[in-house]
């Protein structure tokens, strides 16, 4: 099979000839069709995480067809179209996994990271962490709410009734979330990049009240905001904007230093949160949400060679919407 194959953190992916993987017990084989591409690939690829298994296929956005199944498996049937996010597995029995708590789970694996991904034509996963993928969907459509979605769903749910909720980095997952909050009747801030028009016209025309540069302060007090940003910097920046007892979120796996800030603004009773990884329900509960709304995905398709081309554009802001790996049929 085709697949672009991480080396070593910090090079370019390489395309490569691989044995298509075979399916072990509880496992399925699917058949990639699209893979998005998430700014969690881009710091993978980027050594920022530093514990992939090498050498990696990245993609954890995946939506594919069931090809083949491995002993035991029950849940799906080979011609089934199913999703593989980013928890891959868990151990099943710590006390994080009793509790519904598994993405904290201490021996999670996780795909495109610890277990190989979907950039590459077929890909292997835990059945009983797949997901069934809605109908009306286009495969390009559907990937990215396998985690830009899900992760996204995840700190709005953090953010609590906030009626008033600001997004800072607008991108693929606050362009999902943008919608599934004015359809929750909220109201939305945006925050890009200073002096970038394009994303907030973007979001001005998803729904947002208002946008403007992450330097600048919204018209009013928000209740919550949300940082998709992975920069630390941002964190004072939320505070400053959410009002007393408002909620700032950090809704990525990897943030550069938050820098240090006067305890004036956390005081008043203002929390400061993040959002680790995702649990099945969190993906079970989107996807049955996403078509009410509905989530309307945007997307930029690249062919899997050209994976990359498609990590660098995201690298520089040069994205609206989300990126998508057009792999197979």
């Amino acid at each position: 099979m085709r697949a672009m194959v991480l080396r070593a953190p910090g090079g370019p992916l390489r395309p490569e000839e691989l044995p298509v993987p075979e399916p072990g017990s509880g496992e399925v084989l699917v058949r990639v069709r699209a893979c998005g591409v998430c700014r969690t690939d881009l710091h993978v690829v980027d050594g920022e995480l530093r514990e992939p298994k090498l050498p990696l296929v990245v993609g954890h956005q995946i939506v594919g067809v069931v090809e083949r199944v491995g002993e035991g498996v029950e849940r799906f049937s080979p011609g089934d179209r199913v999703g593989v996010p980013w928890l891959g597995r868990t151990c099943g029995r710590c006390r994080y996994c009793r509790t519904g708590r598994e993405n904290l789970c201490g021996e999670a694996r996780f795909t495109g990271y610890q277990l190989d991904g979907g950039f590459a034509e077929y890909a292997r996963a835990d059945a009983r962490f797949c997901l069934p993928v809605p109908e009306g969907y286009p495969d390009l459509q559907a990937a990215p709410l396998l985690c830009a979605g899900l992760i996204g769903y995840r700190a709005l749910r953090m953010a609590g009734d906030a009626e008033r909720l600001g997004l800072y980095g607008f991108g693929a997952s606050a362009h999902i979330i943008l919608q599934v909050a004015r359809h929750q009747g909220r109201r939305v801030f945006a925050f890009t990049r200073d002096g970038d028009e394009e994303a907030q016209r973007f979001a001005r025309r998803l729904g947002a009240e208002w946008a403007g540069g992450s330097g600048q302060r919204p018209p009013e007090e928000l209740d919550a905001a949300i940082i998709f940003a992975p920069v630390g910097a941002l964190v004072p920046l939320a505070l400053r904007a959410v009002a007393r007892g408002g909620t700032v979120v950090c809704a990525g796996i990897h943030m550069s230093d938050i820098p240090s800030f006067p305890y004036e603004l956390l005081w008043g009773e203002r929390q400061l949160r993040s959002v680790a990884n995702l649990t099945r329900r969190d993906g079970e509960e989107f996807l049955a949400l996403a078509p009410e709304v509905p989530v309307r995905t945007e997307v930029r398709p690249y062919p899997l060679e050209g994976a990359n081309q498609a990590l660098d554009d995201l690298r520089s802001g040069r994205l609206t919407g989300a990126a998508v790996l057009v792999v197979g049929r």
